[in-house]
């Protein structure tokens, strides 16, 4: 049989660190404090919603914008926290996922050589959707250690050639926030200029220590030149239903429906149907940075004691150690050796730059149920300097 020759559109990539890692977990029967997901169970309730749905017959394709019912509750949500009034019919379409909403926006606005400010650290499917529709991701290092935006160089960077700047907040892995001060920063960046924004904000309800979330729809005159992504997955324990949403002004979102329904059209409807009646309840994710902070908490208490200072986490899932150099010369060794002689997986924050910049920082999920992050901190206790 003759050998087919293909060109891969993105041929300098290689297995994610998360399937890396996890994978090592599997092997050394490890915690996996790596990959991004909760291991307790999501609301009963809500379970009974969809499967409700279900055996009401509600299983054939939704709107391609969505269910309405789900677009009008997050409307009423949108408008009660940010101030905003966003019309369901005109400018929030159901995405699967909040990954997709990022990727299938620059599908439809992405032209060749157009460039795309990203913040390094940053989530790994950024820079790959960038260069697959024929965009130039412009990368910019945070400050670190607080992981603060240089506006400076982003300033310099910033060209009639520049398309998007994509924000994360709050920030995965690092877990930083933006503040009014980047605000501003922003608004001036972009004024008169022909550049969007793609803020991604799946961890928005995930903020803590009193910090208030600047997300994009609080702020209409940003809002007019946005893409705004979100996960009801992130939000409701249940990452692998892939279901989020993405909400901009009727001339973006327009763009954004073109090539969403010749892409997935539709996505699960009996969920669809099932959140929107979760969401009657403001308390389903107005509780959540309690919850969160407190898990937080409860990880910095556990590993108060052990050879890794914390980075201050402000939100997200996540909390980033540092280590020092006695322990491993790179924070991939260190991650390894965390799998290997203790069984607790993370991610070396290294891999979040494309040139494996390494400050020797390892990222912790602790969206876990409290017995595995105790068990985990068990298992720490062994580390010495």
């Amino acid at each position: 049989m003759p050998k087919i020759t293909i060109k891969s559109k993105l041929p300098q990539l290689k297995q994610t660190i998360f399937t890396t890692m996890t994978q090592m977990a599997n092997t050394h029967q490890a915690i996996n404090l790596g990959q991004g997901f909760p291991d307790f169970e999501m609301s009963e309730n809500l379970q009974n919603l969809v499967t409700l749905a279900m055996k009401n017959g509600l299983n054939q394709y939704a709107h391609t914008n969505g269910f309405q019912g789900l677009r009008e509750i997050l409307c009423q949500k949108i408008e009660s926290i940010y101030g905003t009034p966003i019309n369901p019919e005109k400018e929030i379409t159901i995405t699967p996922g909040g990954t997709y909403a990022l990727s299938n926006t620059f599908t439809a606005l992405l032209r060749e050589g157009d460039e795309v400010i990203v913040f390094e650290p940053c989530f790994d499917s950024y820079c790959p959707n960038i260069e697959l529709m024929g965009g130039v991701p412009i990368c910019i290092p945070l400050n670190f250690p607080d992981y603060s935006i240089p506006w400076e160089k982003v300033q310099a960077a910033f060209t009639e050639k520049t398309r998007f700047i994509l924000i994360n907040s709050p920030h995965n892995p690092s877990g930083s926030v933006l503040g009014p001060d980047d605000i501003e920063n922003l608004r001036r960046l972009v004024a008169d200029s022909n550049c969007l924004i793609l803020s991604d904000e799946v961890y928005e309800h995930m903020i803590f220590d009193g910090k208030e979330h600047h997300s994009i729809l609080r702020y209409p005159d940003l809002l007019e030149r946005s893409f705004v992504a979100f996960s009801l997955g992130k939000v409701f324990h249940c990452t692998g239903w892939k279901i989020g949403y993405c909400v901009a002004p009727e001339y973006l979102m327009k763009e954004f429906r073109n090539h969403h329904q010749f892409n997935v059209f539709s996505v699960h409807t009996p969920a669809q149907v099932g959140i929107a009646q979760y969401l009657e309840n403001p308390s389903v994710y107005l509780d959540l940075p309690e919850i969160f902070q407190r898990k937080r908490d409860l990880l910095l208490d556990l590993l108060k004691d052990i050879p890794l200072v914390p980075i201050s986490s402000y939100g997200s899932y996540f909390q980033c150690f540092t280590f020092d150099e006695a322990l491993a010369k790179t924070d991939s060794e260190m991650a390894f050796r965390l799998v290997k002689e203790f069984g607790v997986a993370t991610i070396p924050v290294s891999a979040f730059y494309r040139d494996g910049t390494d400050h020797k920082v390892l990222r912790f999920c602790f969206a876990k149920k409290n017995e595995t992050l105790v068990l985990a901190s068990q298992r720490l206790q062994k580390l010495t300097a």
